[in-house]
């Protein structure tokens, strides 16, 4: 090994891989989280439909189901938005803790809903918390990797999420025969992570230095460009073009990861009513094609920065989009058989979760530190909000065009969704550039645009 290329064992530290274990299992336990839902969402609907007078059958599972998936993702968006701001202002690990500990308790809580509509409302407060993970754990984890590795760190903490998942799989395997609510409860093991994160997480000092030296300029009274309010300086120029580019690269993925993730579980109950198989067998089947998803979700996540280093930024969106769609057309439409199924699921996964780790990897390198929270919540929370639509048009569209198919429903919603890959034709090639910097001096801005 010569002198320009040390060993990586020379070239990280000890809070580097601090901060990578603590982002990667809060990212790990938010999709722990997130799945059991997907699991039970079937079985919650058709215990808390009738509580709510209405009867549980395939398409009213579909369409409450989706309003309540639809609920979560908005309030992922909103949350994601509010918590990037003040980790702007306020710094990461504060907000982070706050994060988690909101999206495990009121997910937990959702296991004494009575209605579909209480569950709804959980829900939606779960997701506020949830929203923070990813845009803030992969600033965090951007500005601590300051190396060579920082992209494939970042792909190593999004693969969290895909683990949390295939841990929720092996948990509904063992534990769905004793019901949704105790699944539901589980999802409160998040919370303890906090006590870690806060102890063994330190404040980056770009982020630090960000801070102290706004406050300092405020103690001064001179303002700067950098004083305008983040949100006024993502949506004007120049970076504006790198907002844009985010959501649509945001919305393309999303739409597609949660309109397939909501509904496979539910595509394969259909199967299994219409081969008159037990229930039991059923949820076999479910957790067994989650697990194999999430497999392929884990390879997905992880692989992305080492795919981004070696081909490009653009050229690892592409080949996750392709994967990703082919993956979806050959399994949704045309319903193979079972073992055909199992064999394609962990591609599916392994397209569709690389996609959401690139937005995460690419995000840092788009915006500087003052605003690079806000940048990647901001584009991460308006995907959402479209993508809230895609779980619930599933629904909508299944029941009244496809005679309640979901697997054509979710085909037709995940092609629309790819559209966002259109962001490629605008997005710039950041390979092996530097994260970008707030300027050393920059220009003061009129009053009017000041922080008050």
């Amino acid at each position: 090994m010569t002198e320009s290329a040390p060993a990586w064992r020379t070239e990280i530290t000890r809070t580097q891989w601090l901060v990578l274990l603590g982002t990667t299992m809060g990212w790990a336990l938010d999709g722990f989280a997130g799945s059991l839902y997907s699991l039970i969402l079937g079985p919650a609907m058709t215990e808390l439909l009738p509580h709510s007078g209405i009867a549980p059958a395939t398409g009213s599972i579909g369409l409450y189901g989706g309003i309540t998936v639809a609920l979560f993702l908005f309030g992922w968006g909103t949350g994601g938005i509010l918590f990037g701001i003040l980790a702007d202002y306020f710094g990461r690990v504060r907000v982070l803790s706050a994060g988690i500990v909101t999206y495990a308790v009121f997910t937990a809580l959702a296991a004494f809903a009575d209605t579909w509509w209480q569950l709804g409302v959980l829900r939606f407060i779960a997701g506020l918390g949830s929203g923070v993970e990813a845009p803030v754990g992969a600033a965090l984890v951007a500005e601590v990797w300051r190396n060579r590795y920082r992209a494939r760190a970042c792909g190593v903490m999004m693969s969290g999420y895909a683990f949390g998942f295939f841990l929720a799989s092996l948990a509904y395997a063992v534990l769905g025969g004793h019901g949704w609510r105790l699944m539901m409860g589980i999802a409160v093991l998040p919370a303890l992570l906090v006590y870690f994160i806060r102890r063994h997480v330190p404040e980056p000092p770009e982020i630090k230095g960000s801070i102290a030296a706004r406050r300092e300029r405020r103690a001064r009274g001179h303002r700067t460009e950098q004083d305008r309010f983040v949100l006024r300086r993502l949506l004007s120029r120049p970076l504006l073009k790198h907002t844009l580019v985010g959501t649509a690269l945001a919305t393309g993925s999303l739409v597609a990861f949660w309109s397939v993730s909501t509904w496979y579980p539910q595509v394969i109950r259909q199967a299994a009513t219409a081969a008159q198989l037990a229930p039991a067998v059923a949820n076999e089947r479910v957790a067994l094609a989650s697990m194999l998803f999430n497999a392929g979700g884990v390879l997905g996540y992880a692989t992305w920065g080492f795919l981004a280093d070696a081909i490009g930024r653009r050229k690892a969106f592409a080949t996750s989009f392709a994967v990703s769609a082919v993956s979806v057309g050959f399994l949704f439409p045309f319903s193979p058989g079972w073992g055909v199924f199992l064999a394609v699921i962990p591609v599916a996964g392994f397209g569709l979760y690389g996609a959401l780790s690139g937005i995460l990897v690419y995000g840092p390198e788009l915006f500087p530190p003052s605003v690079r929270a806000t940048g990647m919540a901001l584009y991460n929370g308006i995907g959402r909000y479209l993508t809230a639509a895609g779980p619930l048009v599933a629904g909508v569209v299944a029941a009244s065009w496809f005679g309640g198919d979901l697997g054509l429903a979710t085909t037709c919603v995940v092609a629309v969704g790819m559209l966002g890959a259109i962001g490629l034709f605008f997005a710039p090639e950041t390979r092996g550039a530097p994260l970008p910097a707030d300027p050393v001096q920059p220009g003061p801005v009129p009053a009017s645009e000041e922080i008050h």
